[in-house]
């Protein structure tokens, strides 16, 4: 594997980094972006990963939230994978909410996408083993959070794998892909018609049945896309039902933006941080 480190800048003591590879998951090549702290203790250091939301790269979250901060505060390295295959010879679509930065975070089934859309097993197999190798005294402990179609990744990637994350965060989630016309459209392309294939991409489903993390999330009550796509109910109503423990915040007058993200995102840290 190429593993190329294109840039890198000092913020609040630590190394902001962006990379690039070829990825033998997707069958393209990838970037990412990881923030390690200055770490000047020579402490085990824990890993947050961050999933971006519909039309982001790795770049969005790390040029305009201000993590950085909180993160050198808190001594966490910062892991920020793309949303997306990329690259002219992988399959894209004229909708902004559907191909080359709306992967959805699934294993795609259907042609053509198939080939090229297998974001969950490389957010689970490959890239984490390449993050273990560049955050320096890693101390294995991991939790995930993320925005929008990334905080449906998040919930996904941590209640799949409760062995491995210690906690889950999200901002303005799609909880109920299932449900909501984002998750429709990508379920059906990506999925196939058939829709029992779809219940394990979803958060919803997942809550009945899968141990849960701590989690927490936050919702803005001026969002111009919860009603039609971000809503809680059933979610609620399923984690109750199985007795999980979710901390669900809804935040008067905040909007779907990344004001909203950057207002919360100390809250969360330490929501992590409590758990790492």
């Amino acid at each position: 594997m190429t593993l190329t480190l294109v840039e890198t800048a000092i913020a609040f003591g630590g190394e902001q980094r962006k990379y690039r590879h070829d990825s033998a998951v997707l069958q393209c090549e990838m970037t990412f972006s990881l923030y390690l702290p200055s770490n000047q203790a020579g402490k085990k250091i824990p890993l947050i990963w961050w999933l971006s939301g519909l039309t982001c790269t790795d770049d969005n979250f790390s040029q305009k939230s201000g993590f950085q901060r909180l993160a050198d505060h808190y001594q966490v390295a910062v892991m920020i994978p793309d949303t997306s295959p990329r690259g002219k010879d992988v399959p894209d679509d004229e909708g902004w909410d559907l191909g080359q930065g709306a992967g959805f975070y699934v294993n795609a089934t259907q042609a053509p996408w198939s080939t090229n859309y297998q974001m969950y097993d490389y957010l689970t197999e490959e890239l984490p083993a390449i993050a273990a190798q560049l955050v320096p005294n890693f101390s294995g402990k991991e939790s995930v959070m993320g925005h929008s179609m990334g905080g449906h990744g998040a919930l996904v990637l941590g209640l799949r794998n409760p062995a491995r994350f210690n906690a889950i965060s999200a901002f303005a989630p799609i909880l109920n892909p299932m449900q909501v016309p984002w998750g429709v459209k990508a379920f059906t392309t990506y999925l196939g018609a058939d829709t029992n294939a779809w219940k394990s991409w979803d958060a919803t489903e997942l809550i009945k049945e899968t141990t849960s993390l701590p989690i927490l999330i936050t919702q803005g009550s001026k969002d111009g896309f919860y009603e039609k796509q971000l809503k809680e109910t059933t979610f609620l109503k399923n984690a109750e039902e199985a007795r999980n423990n979710i901390q669900y915040q809804m935040k008067e007058g905040y909007d779907h933006s990344y004001f909203f993200i950057s207002t919360f995102l100390e809250e969360h840290f330490a929501f992590h941080l409590s758990h790492l």
